[in-house]
C-alpha cells in the first residue's frame, strides 16, 4: 500500500502534469491517502499491519521519503514494512541502498527497470534495464544488506527478470501486481501465462497479487478469478500474497470488494492456506513489525523530509 501528504510537495505525478497511467484516468487519487484514509476504506476487515512501497517520491531525496514514512510509522501504528527507493543504475547506487538499509523498517528496494510498451517491442539489452550492467551493478549491492528486490515490470520481460535471479540466488524478487496481465487476449494470457511459468521456476521468486483491475471496468471477482487462480497454480500457495495497492486500485475498485474478490476465489482452500495468502507469507517476506498503537492524530510531521 501508500501513504502520500502532497502538501509535502513531494510526489510530481500527484501534484504536477498528469502522466500515461495504465488504469486512464487518476485524478480520483491526486489527494492526500493518510492511515485514516485507508483504514476507512478497509472497513471490517481487519488490517494487522501494512507493507508500505515507495510512491515515486522526488527522485533527488530518496532518503526523505523513508525518514518521513519511518515518522508517520511511529505516530499512526502502520506500516509495518517499507519498500524503499533506489536507482539502480545511478553512480550512487551502493551508497543509496546501504543508507535505505540502515533504516529499521526497510525491507525491500524497489526501481521500476526501464520496459518497452508492449511484447513486440521488447528487446534485451536495452538501457536502464535488467541486462545493462550500471543497473546490475546496483542490484548487487542489495545482497549485502539482506534486501530484497520489488520488481514492477511486464510480463514480456520476464525472460530477463529469470535470468536475474538465477545470477544473484541470494537476493529475493517480489514480483508486483501479478505481471500486469493486462492483455487479456487469448495470445496476451497465453503469453503471460509463460511468462510466469518461467519466472516462477527460479525458488527466490515470489508474487504479490494485486494490481489486476482493467482500464474502464469495475474490478469484479468473475473476470479476474482465473488470473488469482492460475497465478496460485504455477507459483504456489507458499509464494504467494494479496496486496491491496491502495489507493491506486481504488480507481477500478473499492478495498472491500477486491478482497472480498480474493476471499470468494480462494473459499476452497484450506484455512491455514488462506491465511498465509493473505497473512503469514507478507508477514514472513516482508519481516513485518507488529503494529503499534496509533496516536490520536492522523496527518503527522507533514514537514518530514
Amino acid at each position: 500500500m501508500h501513504l502520500w501528504d502532497l502538501s509535502l510537495g513531494k510526489h510530481p505525478w500527484l501534484c504536477g502534469e498528469m502522466i500515461p497511467f495504465r488504469y486512464g484516468d487518476y485524478s480520483p487519487i491526486r489527494r492526500d491517502y493518510l492511515a485514516a484514509d485507508y483504514r476507512r476504506d478497509a472497513g471490517p476487515m481487519n488490517i494487522v499491519s501494512t507493507v508500505y512501497v515507495e510512491a515515486e517520491w522526488d527522485l533527488a531525496d530518496p532518503f526523505g521519503e523513508t525518514r518521513w514514512v519511518h515518522d508517520y510509522a511511529a505516530a499512526a501504528g502502520f506500516p509495518g514494512a517499507v519498500v524503499a527507493q533506489a536507482f539502480l543504475d545511478a553512480p550512487d547506487a551502493a551508497d543509496v541502498i546501504a543508507g535505505q538499509a540502515a533504516f529499521p523498517l526497510v525491507r525491500s528496494i524497489r526501481h521500476k527497470p526501464a520496459s518497452a510498451p508492449g511484447r513486440a517491442d521488447a528487446r534485451r539489452g536495452a538501457p536502464k534495464s535488467m541486462d545493462d550492467p550500471q543497473w546490475r551493478k546496483g542490484y548487487e549491492a542489495l545482497a549485502a544488506h539482506g534486501l530484497h528486490f520489488d520488481l514492477q515490470t511486464p510480463w514480456w520481460h520476464f525472460d530477463a527478470a529469470a535470468e536475474l535471479a538465477r545470477d544473484f540466488p541470494a537476493t529475493t524478487i517480489v514480483l508486483n501486481h501479478t505481471g500486469l496481465p493486462a492483455d487479456r487476449s487469448a495470445e496476451g494470457l497465453a503469453g503471460w501465462r509463460a511468462a510466469m511459468e518461467t519466472l516462477a521456476a527460479e525458488p527466490n521468486v515470489a508474487v504479490k497479487i494485486s494490481g489486476i483491475g482493467l482500464k474502464g471496468e469495475r474490478w469484479d471477482a468473475r473476470a479476474n478469478a482465473f488470473v488469482v487462480r492460475d497465478t496460485l497454480r504455477i507459483f504456489g500457495t507458499e509464494r504467494a500474497m494479496f496486496a491491496s495497492n491502495f489507493p491506486v486500485d481504488s480507481v477500478v475498485g473499492e478495498l472491500t470488494t477486491i478482497f472480498a474478490g480474493f476471499a470468494a476465489i480462494t473459499a476452497d482452500l484450506a484455512p491455514d492456506v488462506r491465511r498465509a495468502l493473505f497473512h503469514d507469507n507478507a508477514a514472513r517476506i516482508y519481516r513485518v513489525a507488529p503494529a503499534a498503537a496509533p496516536q490520536k492524530h492522523d496527518k503527522v510531521l507533514g514537514g518530514a523530509s
